[in-house]
């Protein structure tokens, strides 16, 4: 397993992981950010077994690294590994970012759904306060987003999934937070909306999710969590029914990755030149 990652003692070490995990964006995204903040460091990603997340992790502190991100399939598995966690990761269920303590106690934080407020309010100027806003999906993504979402004061969430049950527990789960709705895609006949967020994997494999053209009007704005060098199947859908305007999830992937790096440094990064960056 130690032939798998080796750390660089003459800097400190952070790494993602997941599985798979050669996709990741992550190494240059902190890398760039290194450069931009004059800080020295070392980040890499790690493709860990689904059965070795525990020996990993504990191996990579043990080894003197000082913080990891997490991606799937791990990030519930994090949440139950940490040593203390924050109350926004409490809440969601999942953690995606680790810092560890010279004592090797693991703290565990999400930056999803903040990464995400940050890109739909700072880099789109989308403002959501006492807006109608669908959510597709109800798996960890939406999870991490639902909390910062509700912070925004929109007027109410509609979380629409195949599994209309999984939809409900989310709802039922987050309820004290806001004015929150379940149901079926099947059901999405009498309402549209001023934000939809894809937040299913459907993207990544060129599917839809089966929902009526009506929840769309020409001033919905149309959000994919998923991200790819040309638009996602979502987002050229939403562009053919006349959305004011349509976002992939690279700017959430960069402001993620900033709120991570300022928990492990104490430094927030800039992040529109690393998004154009990647554009590139």
């Amino acid at each position: 397993m130690t032939d798998d990652f080796r750390l660089d003692r003459s800097v400190s070490n952070y790494a993602v992981i997941g599985n798979p995990i050669k996709h990741s964006k992550s190494p240059q995204i902190h890398s760039l950010f290194a450069k931009q903040t004059g800080i020295a460091l070392h980040y890499q990603s790690i493709e860990v077994p689904t059965e070795k997340f525990d020996e990993y992790v504990d191996l990579f502190a043990s080894q003197g690294g000082l913080g990891l991100n997490i991606t799937v399939p791990f990030k519930e598995e994090a949440h139950s590994y940490c040593t203390s966690l924050t109350q926004r990761a409490e809440l969601c269920g999942s953690v995606n970012t680790i810092r560890f303590d010279e004592l090797l106690n693991s703290f565990g934080d999400t930056t999803d759904g903040q990464g995400f407020i940050n890109d739909l309010r700072i880099n789109h100027q989308i403002n959501i306060k006492d807006k109608a806003v669908l959510i597709l999906g109800a798996g960890g993504s939406v999870k991490a987003i639902l909390e910062p979402l509700c912070e925004q004061h929109v007027a109410q969430i509609t979380i629409a999934n195949r599994t209309v049950s999984r939809a409900e527990e989310l709802a039922d789960k987050f309820s004290g937070l806001g004015n929150i709705t379940a149901c079926s895609y099947s059901d999405l006949t009498t309402q549209s909306f001023d934000l939809i967020v894809n937040g299913t994997s459907l993207s990544l494999i060129g599917e839809l999710p089966v929902i009526p053209e009506s929840v769309i009007n020409n001033n919905t704005c149309c959000y994919d969590l998923m991200y790819s060098d040309t638009a996602t199947v979502f987002m050229q859908w939403a562009n053919e029914l006349g959305a004011a305007k349509v976002m992939d999830g690279l700017g959430m992937l960069v402001e993620q990755a900033a709120e991570s790096f300022l928990i492990w440094h104490g430094v927030k990064p800039e992040t529109d030149s690393v998004i154009n960056a990647l554009r590139k």
